[in-house]
């Protein structure tokens, strides 16, 4: 596992947007959080681009992306937002320059696709947390502290289950340690079968999702475990799903007979305020204490 160096005031970080369209008030927004803690944002030439439901063509989009992991003077790369359209370009993207040159990569949703290439071809840990965008939240919200904490320091992230959140009602008692993997339920299903996806055995699997009604988070869930994909499983960190309706008893109902410790209620995923957490590295899901302990994404 490689493991980036935390940033530090006077760092270079790469703004990019490899999914879809994102608003140039939010770009700002993003600018001057960023700028607040005293490192250095670039705007890659295409970020404000709009091809249809993407943030620029496939070509645009990774060439900002790909010249980004590249560039050894940046030391974060921060997408803008998710939406879709990574799968489209990841499979083209040349990876080895942050074996070489790890950099920290953040972001999530349309996201995961990009965190499951990185881990699978270079074995980088990076950061599931708050797109650029969400930076318009303000420099003080639960969400822009909690990815500035992961990004900046080289402490371990622990999360507690949130009665408010939906899923928290999903629990199977138990401890489980091993690498936490995963994000988005939707594209972690859609990438069954693809190069990218992970060996899971002894894994921590995140899942969080927005929008899928109940069925579909179920179709989703039936279509990972009728492929396989996981045996072997260690545990399940159950983070929010936003805008889904009544779906912790799918998600209880179709995970609780793998056996595993299952932990609901984590606030990582699509909520207002959501906490950014390293994928990647080892860590503890402790379900019956109700939370979750990661190791950082940095390294000194």
């Amino acid at each position: 596992m490689i493991r980036p160096s935390p940033l530090r005031p006077g760092d270079a970080v790469a703004l990019v947007s490899p999914s879809g369209p994102v608003p140039a008030d939010r770009v700002d927004a993003a600018i001057a959080v960023i700028t607040s803690w005293g490192l250095v944002p670039r705007v890659y030439p295409h970020v404000l681009e709009r091809h249809g439901y993407f943030g620029g063509t496939d070509h645009q989009r990774r060439g900002d992306l790909s010249d980004a992991l590249r560039d050894p003077q940046i030391r974060a790369v921060w997408c803008t937002r998710g939406g879709y359209g990574m799968q489209r370009i990841v499979d083209e993207l040349d990876l080895t320059a942050v074996i070489a040159d790890p950099k920290l990569v953040i972001g999530f949703s349309d996201i995961t696709a990009l965190h499951l290439a990185l881990w699978r071809q270079a074995r980088l840990a990076t950061i599931h947390g708050a797109v650029a965008a969400q930076l318009d939240k303000g420099a003080s919200s639960v969400t822009a502290l909690g990815v500035k904490r992961v990004l900046m320091t080289c402490e371990p992230v622990r999360i507690e289950a949130d009665p408010a959140e939906g899923t928290h009602s999903v629990r199977v008692a138990g401890r489980a340690d091993g690498h936490l993997l995963g994000g988005n339920l939707s594209l972690l299903a859609a990438s069954v079968g693809t190069p990218d996806f992970p060996d899971l055995s002894g894994a921590i699997l995140l899942i969080e999702d927005v929008d899928e009604a109940p069925y579909r988070v179920d179709r989703m869930l039936t279509h990972l475990l009728r492929a396989g994909v996981l045996q072997g499983l260690a545990g399940v960190a159950i983070g929010q799903f936003t805008n889904c309706g009544e779906v912790a008893g799918v998600i209880a109902e179709r995970l609780a007979p793998l056996g595993l410790p299952l932990l609901g209620g984590l606030p990582i995923g699509h909520g207002d305020q959501h906490l950014a957490v390293p994928l990647g590295t080892s860590a503890t899901l402790d379900a019956d204490a109700g939370t979750l302990l990661v190791a950082p994404a940095t390294a000194e």
